[in-house]
Formats: C-alpha cells, sequence, structure tokens
C-alpha cells in the first residue's frame, strides 16, 4: 500500500519544492488547500473544485461534529465517499474554534467543553475524541488537538498555552491509528515569541510527527511579525517533512511564506470573496458591485483561463451581484480559486527553474500584491 511521504524536488533559498504522497494521492507543494468546512467547498462542485487545480481540500472537525456527526459520516462511507472527493482531505482539529467560540467554551486540561453555536447543546473536544471524530471522517491528514493562541498573549500566556497545546498534542499522537498513506501533523504555537516557537518546535519533534503545521497565526498580527514569526521557525523544522502555515492568507502572504519555507496553505479568502462580490486578479483585487463595470465588456482577467474568465464579462457579473443571483458567486469562487491555483503553479515553476527570488520580488512590486477587503478564518 502506499506509503505517506514527502520528497523535496528542488529548493531556491528557503522556498521548496515538493510533493506528498498519500492513500488518496498525491499533492504538489507548495500548494494551496481549498477550504470546504462542511464537507463543501462553498459554491462550487466537487468536479469544479478539481478543475481549479486543487490536489487537496481541507474540512473542519468541530463543524462536522455538530452536523452532520462524525459516526454518520462513518456509516455513510466516509467524508472522501460522502462529499464526493476521492483526493487527499485534511481536517482541522477543532483548535481554532477554542479561540474563536472561546465565549461558547470552557478550558480545561482534558479539553474544551463547547456549548455548540447551532442548539446550545453541550459537547466535550478532547484530544482523544478530536482525533477519534477525524479518523471517523477519513481524513487523509489529521491534525492535532491545540489551543490556538490568540494574537493578544503576553509571554507567560504564550507559553502556558503553548505548553496545554503540546501536552495534547501527545495524547493526539497516542490516539492516532497509524495507517498506510495517512498522516498526522503537529501544530507549533507560542505566539510571536521565538523562545516559545523554538520550544514547541522541540516537543513536537520529539514526540515525532508525519508533518508540521505553525497555527497561531494570521489571528490579527502584523505582516512583518509574522513574516519573523516564520523567520524563527520553520528552519527548526525538519527538512523531511511538509510545512502547513494555516489560515493563510493573502496571494502575496502566500508567496511571502514560500519564501520562508512553508509548503501548503488554507484559507477562506478566496472563496468568501467569491461571496462577496470580490475578485482576484493579476490586476490586485475588484470589487464587482462597483459602478465602473457595470458596461465593461473584457474579461475578469484576460490571462486567466478559468470558465469564468473564457465566457463571461465583467458587466455580466457585475449585473449578477447587483441582483443578488447565485450564479454570482458560483463563478467569482471558480475565477478566485483558479486564481490561487494559478500563483500555486508558477510559484513552483518557479522554484524549478530557480528563479524564485525574482518571481517573489515581481510578485511583491506587482499589482497582485495589493492588499484586498479583510477576511479571516471563522
Amino acid at each position: 500500500m502506499t506509503q505517506f511521504g514527502f520528497e523535496l524536488l528542488a529548493r531556491d533559498g528557503a522556498a521548496r519544492r515538493g510533493r506528498v504522497t498519500t492513500a488518496h494521492g498525491t499533492i504538489e507543494t507548495p500548494a494551496f488547500m481549498p477550504v470546504g468546512t462542511a464537507a463543501t467547498v462553498k459554491a462550487m462542485t466537487p468536479e469544479g473544485v478539481r478543475a481549479t487545480g486543487a490536489e487537496i481540500v481541507l474540512c473542519n472537525t468541530y463543524h462536522l461534529m455538530l452536523r452532520p456527526g462524525a459516526e454518520r459520516v462513518a456509516r455513510l462511507g466516509g467524508l472522501h465517499r460522502f462529499m464526493n472527493w476521492s483526493a487527499p482531505i485534511l481536517t482541522d482539529s477543532g483548535g481554532y474554534q477554542v479561540m474563536s467560540l472561546a465565549s461558547l467554551r470552557k478550558l480545561s486540561e482534558q479539553g474544551v467543553q463547547f456549548q455548540s453555536h447551532l442548539d446550545g447543546s453541550k459537547h466535550l473536544l478532547t484530544p482523544e475524541r478530536s482525533i477519534e471524530i477525524q479518523h471517523l471522517l477519513d481524513a487523509t491528514i489529521t491534525m492535532a488537538f491545540d489551543e490556538c493562541t490568540p494574537y493578544s498573549a503576553t509571554p507567560e500566556q504564550a507559553s502556558s498555552s503553548m505548553e496545554l497545546s503540546m501536552r495534547w498534542a501527545r495524547r493526539s499522537r497516542d490516539a492516532f491509528v497509524d495507517r498506510a498513506g495517512y498522516a498526522i501533523f503537529g501544530i507549533v504555537q507560542g505566539g510571536i515569541y521565538p523562545e516559545q516557537r523554538a520550544r514547541s518546535v522541540a516537543a513536537l519533534t520529539q514526540i515525532g510527527f508525519h508533518g508540521y503545521a505553525v497555527g497561531g497565526l494570521a489571528v490579527g498580527e502584523p505582516t512583518h511579525e509574522r513574516n519573523a514569526t516564520l523567520e524563527a521557525t520553520t528552519p527548526l523544522l525538519p527538512s523531511t517533512a511538509p510545512r502547513y502555515l494555516m489560515g493563510v492568507g493573502k496571494p502575496a502572504d502566500i508567496v511571502a511564506s514560500v519564501a520562508r519555507g512553508i509548503d501548503m496553505f488554507d484559507c477562506v479568502l478566496p472563496t468568501r470573496s467569491g461571496r462577496t462580490a470580490q475578485a482576484w486578479t493579476r490586476e490586485g483585487p475588484l470589487n464587482l458591485r462597483n459602478a465602473r463595470f457595470a458596461e465593461d465588456q473584457s474579461p475578469l482577467d484576460p490571462a486567466c483561463a478559468c470558465p469564468t474568465c473564457r465566457s463571461y464579462s465583467r458587466a455580466y457579473l457585475h449585473h449578477l451581484v447587483k441582483a443578488a443571483e447565485m450564479l454570482g458567486p458560483m463563478l467569482l469562487t471558480q475565477h478566485n480559486l483558479t486564481c490561487y491555483q494559478d500563483v500555486m503553479r508558477e510559484t513552483r515553476a518557479a522554484i524549478e527553474a530557480g528563479r524564485f527570488g525574482a518571481f517573489h520580488d515581481g510578485f511583491m512590486a506587482g499589482p497582485a500584491a495589493r492588499t484586498g477587503a479583510a477576511t479571516e478564518e471563522s
């Protein structure tokens, strides 16, 4: 049977070109994972997601635990069959909700007592239960259960939170059922404090995981602090394992993070932007609500080969947005996900050709790096 593995194919500075092998297929890295929180990438069919070039999607343990329930998904044949996605799936452990739903939970050494945002029912999510849920879902890549440290944390708070996450990481690893082609990733925590990040990496590598994620970023910190945290963290991670930056981000954030040694990314931005009339293009982000597009017959992005850009004008997309027709978010999401996959494809090619530095500098200086509407994971 296929074993889980990571092959480093090329390097250019700290940037890495690799390939992840799993039980459900391969993933070319650097890779972007569309977010399918509730077993669906919003406004897209699985066939449409795959057509954008995506090779892996992310689903959420917390949300699927509440609805439809992990045991039900298991009875129905697992998440791949349930959502008609045969390629790899990574599942978030629920750790982000430990932070984002702080008003609805109680944190202890055992785990997190949640009050469901759906019906108020109470649920205990422990490292063992998180891993069990992800096993029932048949996740290709399971994430260790952790506490996502907020940006506002003091050094002392970040240290305490990180140490709790490392104890949970050990319990998560012990609960994981090793199978050919499947993996569990540990999550580095420690806020924006290099010494805490180093201690976290040391603890995780001692436990031993198939891959390593950098968590607790994209939670409100300035870009320069995120970059500095990555520069202090990624050199400490094993070079033989994939590295995943959770919840990032805009295209420029992704390219900047590849330059600092990251291999895998996820973010709700391209899909949420598609539902809020924002398109990511080589001109930068465009707001299709803007009246200047009302009679613009040009394609959304002339350099893009996606069906939206091949077949529909900016004027028509503007009309769909103004008329609140559901086709608008569908077409914009299709384009945005294609745009992200195009960026990843160009990034991989630049690393292979040994010209990533020039690619990075040109991307950062170009209009595509302009900041769009602020959106974070939810």
